[in-house]
């Protein structure tokens, strides 16, 4: 009897067989050998370090995959993978990438954020980190969730925003008037300088440097840890620290990914976010002083000058608060109950 060759599978079982294994891994029971594969976690941000942000993400990626003893790979891309904030974001929401931040553009992408950049309403660091470390971060927390299926690893920020430009310095809010000041294209920046008494004119950050030589803009605003890396002081000389706004921003993990970690990976992740937390906030705190903006600035050209802030902080509750009362009234509530 000729015997029967041996002809390959056909192609419908092998996909069978293919199925059947991926059900197997859903359900958990794959073979030993499959479980000790590390998990992937990818992060990205729209800059490298030495960026602030940048920085703690490196850290987090790092730490997460040492102390996860092999479990997890965690990679961090600044700068490489994607390089709009809008499009992190949109990544984490749909899983193909685990983690991400909006950096300064929280408030577009989660507009629950923006109650943050209301001016004066957030009076200090330690206010802010009350706060987001508190009831009302951990309320935004359970929305981000319920609302944009990710979850918060922390929340950090790029510091209190200052006034740049090229004209004089700003002593009081008399000295706005006539300023044509770039903001963000949102509106509770427009608001918060029209409200101060400049000429608020929304700008993509591309076209700022270009505004300013040409005149289009007088100047714009920034926190301290900005100016040098985004170059404003070539287009500047005075640099008021008015403190207007506090730029509060958070970073996200996708939903999903984070419902199929162990509660032992979830702790370490939650557990690693705060350092890196308080190292970022540790980073943008220190240099927000009049000597590190004198040491950094003036050695550049700039004059840097720290005014009565009461006069400001008056006309902003007079002239912006009313509205984003409004909008945010039981955030609002919570937010002022916390003494600065």
């Amino acid at each position: 009897m000729i015997p029967r060759p041996i002809l390959p599978a056909p192609r419908r079982s092998v996909l069978k067989v293919a199925g059947g294994l991926a059900g197997i891994l859903a359900l958990g029971r794959a073979p030993a050998f499959a479980q000790t594969q590390p998990k992937k976690l990818i992060i990205a941000h729209i800059v490298p370090p030495p960026e602030s942000g940048a920085v703690a993400l490196k850290y987090f990626a790092e730490q997460v995959t040492e102390r996860s003893k092999g479990a997890l790979d965690v990679e961090f891309h600044g700068g490489t993978l994607l390089t709009k904030e809008i499009d992190i974001l949109n990544a984490v929401k749909s899983g193909n990438i685990a983690m991400g931040t909006p950096s300064g553009a929280a408030a577009t992408i989660f507009p629950e954020m923006g109650v943050f950049l209301v001016p004066y309403l957030i009076g200090s660091y330690a206010q802010a980190y009350k706060i987001l470390n508190g009831k009302v971060g951990d309320s935004l927390d359970k929305t981000f969730q319920e609302k944009y299926g990710v979850k918060v690893i922390y929340y950090f920020d790029y510091g209190f925003r200052h006034f740049w430009n090229s004209k004089h310095a700003i002593n009081t809010p008399h000295d706005l008037r006539g300023l044509k000041i770039r903001t963000q294209p949102s509106k509770v920046f427009t608001d918060t300088v029209n409200g101060l008494g400049a000429v608020a004119v929304p700008l993509g950050w591309n076209e700022v440097i270009t505004a300013a030589q040409q005149g289009v803009i007088d100047g714009a605003d920034l926190p301290v840890v900005n100016m040098v890396p985004l170059k404003a002081y070539e287009v500047s000389k005075y640099y008021s620290m008015t403190g207007h706004n506090y730029g509060s921003t958070v970073v996200a993990f996708n939903l999903g990914i984070w419902n199929s970690l162990t509660p032992d990976q979830q702790k370490l992740l939650l557990d690693v976010g705060r350092e890196a937390q308080d190292k970022v906030r540790g980073i943008t705190e220190s240099i927000d002083s009049e000597k590190s903006a004198k040491e950094l600035l003036e050695q550049r050209g700039m004059t840097v000058n720290v005014p009565d802030r009461e006069p400001f902080r008056k006309l902003a509750r007079e002239k912006v608060w009313p509205t984003y009362q409004k909008q945010y009234a039981d955030l609002w509530e919570q937010i002022t109950a916390v003494s600065a």
